[in-house]
């Protein structure tokens, strides 16, 4: 039993980890796409 609860604890790890990783990408993406606005429209004004 031990050697079950082992692999689903490295399984669950696993997967928390990339799930992490997906949210953290998109957060970042979200952030630089909000940072990237902003600069447009002023780039555009100015033009």
């Amino acid at each position: 039993m031990a050697n079950i609860k082992d692999i689903g604890k490295l399984f669950l790890f696993i997967v928390t980890g990339l799930v992490a990783i997906i949210v953290g990408s998109f957060m970042v993406r979200g952030t630089m796409h909000m940072w990237d606005k902003p600069r447009d429209s002023k780039k555009d004004k100015k033009d």
